[in-house]
């Protein structure tokens, strides 16, 4: 057998794996949304989005569970944005391959990885324990620390794909270099940076654990961040678990919807991501 036939082979075979291996993925993804489908949607309606969270036995919906998670993720993403763009702007324009950057990119590799119930536990030890109760600020604290390796990552990796010769012919008419990045680099990296932000709200709208050991979880209306707050991932992990059935149903919804979010986050996510010529 020639050293070419051997090729052919291990190429057949490296990519009937690898054709094998994608087809299970994505029939394990179609099984989960199927299943996800069937049992989530005959439970939305109207009530699921204009009431409480019910106790067992009684009617109710998801209104304050939905507003907690938005506003949970909506500030965690204000407080972790603007520190992942500065740190991945340092990284891509200032620090480059300097020892303390070195530093930076190996702690936010290790951040990105993370197990997210470690993040909970060092917020709950930080904000939670001092001030001696759940709080919506603590789960806002703890999103966003889960918010800032993915937009550092994104932002450094957007940067460097802006060419040099863009920041030479700004930096030749006299432009200092906080105003080259700020009004070329920035607008040339716009659409990636907003990918970044938006896969960083994707992967947050469903964290359940550090939700458990921060912002808990609240039965009734509330928008007091000072206070334990409702918020979907919670309420279906507890809801889940219940023997109650109405929980269990409302579980599913609430499952549903964070998915159909989640998906619909990523879609726009590629879509900006995108550049106006290849459209």
């Amino acid at each position: 057998m020639t050293k070419y036939q051997v090729r052919k082979i291990v190429n057949f075979i490296n990519l009937s794996a690898s054709i094998l291996v994608t087809l299970f993925g994505l029939v394990m993804l179609a099984w989960i949304l199927s299943v996800l489908f069937g049992k989530g949607f005959q439970y939305i309606n109207w009530a699921v989005f204009t009431q409480m969270t019910p106790p067992p036995g009684a009617n109710g919906g998801l209104l304050n569970a939905i507003v907690g998670t938005l506003g949970l993720t909506v500030l965690a993403v204000l407080i972790g944005t603007p520190i992942g763009v500065m740190a991945g702007t340092y990284l891509a324009e200032f620090g480059m391959k300097g020892t303390f950057s070195n530093v930076v990119r190996f702690i936010n590799d290790v951040l990105l990885s993370a197990p997210s119930i470690v993040v909970g536990v060092f917020v709950y030890t930080l904000v939670v324990e001092p001030s001696g109760h759940f709080s919506g600020w603590a789960g806002a604290i703890a999103l966003s620390i889960l918010v800032i390796p993915v937009v550092v990552r994104t932002t450094e990796d957007m940067l460097k794909l802006v060419p040099t010769p863009m920041r030479e012919a700004a930096a030749a008419l006299g432009a200092p270099r906080y105003k080259v990045t700020i009004s070329i680099v920035y607008k040339a990296a716009l659409s990636g940076m907003i990918t970044g932000v938006l896969l960083a709200t994707a992967r947050i709208m469903g964290e359940t654990a550090p939700l458990l050991f921060t912002a808990l979880n609240n039965q009734f209306w509330s928008v007091d961040m000072n206070q334990p707050m409702a918020n979907m991932p919670v309420v279906i992990y507890q809801y889940a678990l219940s023997p109650y059935e109405d929980w269990q149903n409302l579980a599913w919804a609430a499952a549903l919807l964070i998915t159909i979010s989640v998906l619909l986050m990523n879609i726009l996510a590629r879509y900006t991501l995108k550049s106006p010529t290849s459209r």
